[in-house]
């Protein structure tokens, strides 16, 4: 049949759709009416009264008068518009695919007093760690469109910055106004990850049909665990029992192990079993590149991520004919009051 038509009116026939196509069978009640209800004689007292113009709307006669013809038009044009309205006319527009996964990512962000240390490189100056971290942090959450990302902030409490969200933009943002000292300055590793275990849905709500969703934290620390109520093993521990592999990130030049009376050393050994704990993977971060490096490399492992089908999207055009019908109503009645 496409192959008779003209290719503009093919393709607008094929992008046309109705939301109620069952209403569309009302168009031939008012002849049902007409046949099969008579019309009430003069001073006759019926239960159901059928109107006169709607009879004379279905009946055709050659001797019917102008203004009875354009009454009949009118009804008919009433008709046939509100029924279209009701049918739910639509245009389908497909929209572009987006990416899209059954990921759902929380960061754990150490912002105790320690980020405040000047020993990483960006653009050829020398900055602290938080700003290294922002600017690589971003970057790899503005990546991630099509996962559930959220960021949880610790230093003596931890607290929430951004819900896990498809909005990555936003995340990346709450990430960028992180503040040192607006938690304390402190390092509670284990609260840390307890809040950004408990902030992952515990369902798969992220998961496309017949899947389950994958859930990872990413913690990153430049310390050793000296606050908080739970031990960061522990908390480790419970998440392999809930399914959630923990990505730790160790930053910072100096390890606990050759601090050499140096204080606040990141605990790599500690971060190490948290990871091996959970069933993720550690990670040691010196430089930016590091951090670069490592960010590309949870990335990949946290891949997967594929163009969903494009989602239709539908313009209404119901108050096109419903406009029609009200104005067919209005000429109607003006006719009725002129006659």
């Amino acid at each position: 049949m496409s192959g008779f038509l003209p290719a503009w009116l093919s393709a607008l026939l094929s992008a046309f759709d109705l939301a109620a196509p069952w209403a569309l069978l009302a168009l031939p009640l008012p002849l049902l009416a007409a046949r099969l209800i008579p019309a009430e004689p003069e001073g006759g007292s019926g239960a159901l009264r059928v109107p006169a113009t709607l009879v004379a709307g279905a009946r055709a006669g050659a001797d019917r008068a102008a203004r009875g013809r354009r009454r009949a038009l009118l009804t008919w044009t009433l008709w046939i518009a509100l029924v279209a309205a009701l049918s739910g006319p639509r245009l389908v527009m497909p929209a572009a695919a987006l990416p899209a996964s059954g990921r759902e990512i929380m960061i754990a962000m150490d912002l105790s007093g320690s980020m405040e240390r000047r020993d990483f490189a960006l653009d050829g100056e020398t900055v602290n760690r938080l700003t290294a971290v922002k600017r690589v942090g971003t970057d790899f959450i503005r990546r991630r469109a099509g996962d559930r990302i959220g960021l949880v902030i610790f230093a003596d409490q931890a607290y929430v910055a951004a819900a896990p969200s498809f909005d990555t933009a936003a995340v990346a943002r709450a990430l960028d106004e992180a503040t040192i000292g607006i938690s304390g300055r402190s390092t509670g590793i284990g609260d840390g990850l307890g809040l950004a275990l408990r902030r992952l849905d515990p369902r798969d709500a992220g998961a496309r049909p017949g899947e389950k969703a994958a859930k990872a934290v990413i913690l990153l620390s430049d310390g050793a665990n000296n606050a908080g109520q739970t031990a960061p093993k522990d908390v480790a521990e419970l998440a392999k029992e809930l399914g959630i592999k923990v990505y730790t990130i160790a930053l910072g030049p100096r390890d606990m192990a050759d601090a050499d009376g140096e204080q606040d050393v990141v605990d790599t050994e500690t971060l190490r079993d948290m990871a091996r704990a959970s069933g993720g993977e550690a990670f040691r971060v010196r430089t930016t590149e590091d951090l670069v490096r490592v960010a590309d490399a949870i990335d990949r492992l946290e891949g997967g991520r594929a163009l969903a089908p494009p989602l239709p999207l539908r313009r209404d055009l119901w108050p096109w004919p419903a406009a029609l019908a009200f104005l067919s109503a209005a000429l109607l009645l003006a006719s009725r009051r002129g006659a």
